[in-house]
């Protein structure tokens, strides 16, 4: 799975998993800015009745909602510059484009108090902000009061997990995943995750499996997925979608 999460992807990454028979284990090259938090709880439950044991492979980068996926994983299996960010929910700007939460509101207040202090500066903040609306920062302020309930959910969704345990890994990733981070960009890698007590770590280089992996993933990039571009991917054994933005060329 190679694109945003968001609710209208979940049905291309359905067609994928359909016959999927449920008694083998499963594993998904994931590879996403992040999206919506909710539609990851989603993800993580669809892939985890279609399997025995989930394995997420991160060649690159799963940010924020693609980072609450991951948490739901038997195991994460990460690349050598491969990282996992905060679990800062983002949202469709313009587009395709996104924006973070943290970062819609921190714009809006800081507009708020300029434009207070002085109010010629108002059609200058205007202009800037002129792809937000009231609804979207509210949307975002729920979002960012969620976050922390919807790490609970993802590592709560595996069912090799108790509630205790669980709880005790969402306690433990508050504050890296959640309070402690100022920007999307933060870096999480399968040191740091393993030390916050995910099933992370790292590919072997000299393996087989690795090199797979990488071949797999550096034809995927080469077409324009995410962070090359913006064109979406989701395949399978039986199924395959590329979702290309217009305009798009693959020459």
């Amino acid at each position: 799975m190679l694109d945003q999460i968001f609710p209208q992807n979940i049905t291309y990454l359905e067609e994928v998993l359909f016959d999927c028979p449920g008694d083998k284990p499963m594993h998904v090259l994931l590879s996403s800015p992040g999206g919506d938090g909710e539609t990851a709880i989603r993800i993580v439950r669809a892939l985890r009745c279609r399997c025995t044991e989930l394995t997420i492979l991160v060649p690159d980068m799963a940010k924020s909602a693609a980072t609450i996926l991951c948490l739901g994983a038997d195991r994460i299996l990460m690349g050598p510059g491969g990282d996992l960010g905060p679990v800062d929910p983002q949202f469709q700007i313009g587009g395709r484009s996104l924006a973070s939460a943290k970062e819609i509101v921190a714009a809006v207040d800081e507009a708020e108090a300029r434009v207070t202090k002085s109010p010629d500066a108002y059609p200058l903040f205007s202009s800037l902000l002129a792809d937000v609306n009231m609804l979207m920062v509210e949307q975002a302020r729920s979002a960012l009061a969620r976050s922390e309930a919807l790490v609970l959910e993802a590592l709560l969704s595996n069912s090799r997990r108790d509630a205790e345990r669980a709880k005790e890994l969402a306690t433990a990733l508050k504050a890296p995943l959640i309070d402690d981070p100022d920007s999307h960009s933060a870096v999480i890698s399968a040191d740091a995750a393993a030390q916050f007590g995910l099933p992370a770590e790292k590919f072997d280089l000299q393996s087989r499996e690795w090199e797979i992996i990488w071949q797999l993933w550096a034809r995927y990039f080469t077409l324009g997925c995410w962070p090359n571009g913006q064109v979406a991917v989701y395949e399978g054994e039986r199924a395959s979608h590329v979702i290309a933005p217009p305009g798009y060329n693959a020459n």
